[in-house]
């Protein structure tokens, strides 16, 4: 299979699907599927994780980037490719050019994780840092194909990206072929849209539940309106589906074929995404966690058994660690609180005396003295304690109180 720059707007067939997963043949894995018993007892029915956070590169990007490029013509590969992305797809294209043989640009954002960086590089890609953020790479990137004479590679939106995404489909109905709803986080729309076309052509019965970050929503209000609409400003921190914008191609199989789409929030991510690693030991970003975060969200709306595709396990150390914290906040396992005490020796470790009591885990102490807004004998604490569940975060702060604090936040 093959297409022009020039029928960049050709419908996308089980065929073309088929033939992507021959031409994947030993360069892609075909990845786990992991049964989930704590998500199967919420949600009443069993349900099942498609690992594509297990797949070369760290997400399911790797193949629709190599269907893309493979099917190039002779002078277009030598003419090499371009691509802008702040990881997934930046580390996609490096990997499948360097199988290719093809030479390949990768822009990415100035302030891209480093890990993801140094692996597109690895991969074998010229990498070109510009602008602060994706739009802008994606700007650059396009002025130099523009330039060079190099082909883009775009994201999501072009039949043969939606066709390497669309091999997850297949896989999943082969691995689970009694499934009844596949929830899959969507951005600009490719993987949704590759996994409808095959799953629906086979098994038409089969529900299709897209799943968006609440502050990077852009599907629901382009459903609503017939057209793609441009979300501004969107800010979510699953960086994977933070697109503004669907595109053209994924937006009319999306509209025709994807059942529904729903919304989640950034304490919702976060929660899925430590459930992924306390309980499934698997390591996903935000945007892979997002049909997670959907189950939690409204357990009982999903009929089983279920497969949530977890997309991608490209997670900035830095950002995990944020958002393991943030998780554990949003479940009550982690509390931050603010008091005044009288500043006389002895009086951190009453305080801290009192904690131990109630069993509350001490993680970090700020101690402040020299405040303007302190009184002469005063001193301000702030503590970040480890907790177990709302209810323990209730009597921690109880505790406080009977002992005499005044807990400020």
């Amino acid at each position: 299979m093959s297409y022009s720059t020039a029928d960049s707007l050709r419908p996308v067939t089980l065929d073309d699907v088929r033939g992507a997963q021959k031409m994947l043949s030993g360069v892609a894995r075909v990845t786990a599927m992991e049964g989930s018993r704590h998500l199967s007892q919420m949600v009443g029915a069993p349900v099942h994780l498609k690992c594509e956070n297990l797949q070369r590169t760290g997400s399911f990007k790797l193949r629709g980037a190599y269907v893309r490029i493979a099917g190039l013509l002779p002078e277009e590969r030598a003419a090499g490719v371009v691509a802008a992305s702040a990881g997934n797809h930046a580390q996609g294209v490096a990997l499948a050019s360097a199988l290719l043989g093809v030479r390949s640009t990768v822009f990415m954002p100035k302030g891209a994780p480093l890990p993801k960086v140094s692996a597109t590089r690895d991969y074998g890609a010229e990498v070109r840092l510009h602008g602060q953020v994706v739009d802008e790479t994606l700007t650059a990137a396009q002025e130099y194909a523009a330039e060079t004479g190099a082909v883009f590679i775009h994201p999501f939106d072009h039949p043969d990206i939606i066709a390497g995404q669309g091999t997850v489909g297949l896989e999943i109905l082969e691995q689970c072929p009694e499934v009844r709803t596949i929830v899959v986080g969507i951005g600009g729309g490719g993987l949704a849209a590759g996994i409808a076309v095959s799953a629906k052509a086979l098994r038409p019965d089969v529900r299709i539940v897209g799943v968006q970050a609440e502050g990077a929503a852009a599907y629901p209000p382009s459903l609503a309106a017939g057209r793609p609409v441009t979300v501004e400003n969107p800010a979510t921190m699953a960086d994977g589906i933070k697109v503004g914008r669907p595109g053209d191609v994924p937006f009319g199989i999306v509209g025709d074929l994807v059942d529904e789409v729903r919304t989640v929030s950034e304490d919702e991510l976060s929660a899925a995404l430590l459930l992924c690693l306390e309980r499934a030991k698997l390591v996903v970003e935000p945007a892979g966690a997002s049909p997670v975060a959907a189950l939690l969200s409204r357990p009982g709306s999903f009929e089983g058994p279920v497969v949530a595709v977890l997309s991608g396990g490209n997670v900035d150390p830095v950002l995990m660690q944020r958002v393991l914290r943030h998780g554990m906040a949003a479940q009550g396992r982690y509390l931050a609180v603010r008091l005044r005490l009288t500043d006389r020796p002895g009086a951190l470790a009453t305080l801290l005396g009192v904690l131990s009591v109630v069993d509350a885990n001490v993680l970090d102490v700020s101690h402040v003295r020299t405040d303007p807004r302190l009184g002469l004998t005063e001193a301000e604490v702030e503590l970040h304690l480890e907790t177990k569940g709302p209810a323990h975060c209730a009597e921690v702060g109880q505790a406080l109180r009977e002992a005499g604090y005044t807990v400020m936040g």
